[in-house]
């Protein structure tokens, strides 16, 4: 299989995970896999839609790596990281002479995806007017340069990424209708890593190893506990929260940095981001909040007390035992990672 993984414009390439980590075992992430597999098959417009960080645009290229254009380059362009006034020019080049600074002419994306799949990331940011010139390349598959009097022909498939409901984008005219219609010739959400929880540890142990490497570190491997405490966080900014964390745990070399930046991102959830427990009834909802929070406070008051369970047990006013018991209850035991052996 070709290795050239997704180009975008910065010339930066992403390697895939192997499929365990990418899908894991959860019942959340088996559809996805079977219509990712599938939509490798078919030479369909893809838009793949889900909260930022769920590992889209890694699933885009998994599409790619898979379908009958994986010797073509996956050429992706982020339409949120460019300013309209740039994004098309990179999108579809410029003749020479087009703008002030336009000394040569330069092929766009578009072009360098011919062949290969146009990876769209943040497609409900694309300016308005650049939409219609999208849509022609979808059509016909012509579209012409900044400054240019002949229309360009491109063999390319479509992927678009978004994290935005696009209906509600068409309702407020921000977005088209027909390009809405051609762009999803399939799609599928991706789940959230909180939808996915028994997955963690697969993809924790897979980032660690890919930071102690990136970084010549040798952080340890997560203890049980360390997963479970990983488990029980809501992660609202998904897998790439994830990363954030591990790789500081990485980088850092203990594991009280995952206590501590769990701990300080739970006091920072906002009441939107509370859990719903939509099934549970409200007693047990009740309860579950309450043992949430009661760990929130303990990871908290460990945490400031440099996790001197003694003193913590002060502060909190209970006995040492009665913080010991809530600490293995609430799986936030064993932070000290394993012996390495001798």
């Amino acid at each position: 299989m070709n290795d050239m993984g997704t180009i975008n414009s910065n010339g930066y390439h992403l390697v895939l995970p192997p499929d365990e980590v990418i899908f894991g075992q959860s019942e959340a992430m088996r559809p996805v896999r079977q219509m990712a597999e599938q939509l490798g098959e078919v030479d369909l417009p893809v838009l793949i839609y889900g909260e930022t960080g769920t590992g889209k645009e890694v699933l885009a290229n998994y599409i790619h790596r898979r379908s009958a254009r994986k010797d073509g380059r996956c050429v992706k362009i982020g339409c949120a990281a460019i300013p309209a006034s740039l994004l098309e020019a990179e999108l579809f080049g410029y003749e020479q002479g087009a703008f002030t600074g336009a000394y040569s002419s330069k092929p766009g994306l578009v072009e360098a995806a011919d062949g290969g799949t146009l990876l769209l990331d943040d497609i409900a940011e694309l300016d308005i007017t650049l939409q219609a010139k999208l849509l022609q390349v979808l059509q016909d598959g012509t579209f012409t340069r900044i400054g240019g009097q002949h229309e360009q022909q491109v063999d390319a498939r479509v992927i678009c990424v978004t994290s935005r409901n696009l209906q509600d984008d068409i309702a407020q005219k921000r977005f088209r209708l027909d390009l809405f219609h051609r762009i999803n010739g399939a799609s599928f959400r991706v789940p959230e890593l909180r939808e996915r929880s028994e997955d963690i540890p697969a993809i924790a142990d897979y980032l660690i190893e890919l930071f102690n490497e990136t970084f010549d570190t040798s952080a340890y491997p997560l203890t049980p506990a360390m997963c479970r405490r990983l488990q029980q966080y809501r992660w609202p900014g998904n897998v790439r929260e994830l990363e954030n964390v591990l790789r500081r745990y990485v980088i850092l070399g203990t594991p009280e940095a995952i206590a501590q930046d769990i701990s300080r991102r739970s006091f920072a959830f906002t009441p939107t981001e509370l859990p719903t427990h939509r099934h549970l009834p409200l007693k047990a909802r009740t309860q579950q909040l309450v043992r949430e929070v009661e760990t929130q406070a303990i990871l908290r008051v460990l945490q400031l007390n440099n996790w001197n369970r003694r003193k913590s047990a002060q502060v909190l006013n209970i006995s040492y035992r009665a913080l010991l018991y809530k600490i293995r209850s609430a799986g936030i035991a064993e932070y000290c990672p394993p012996k390495r052996a001798s």
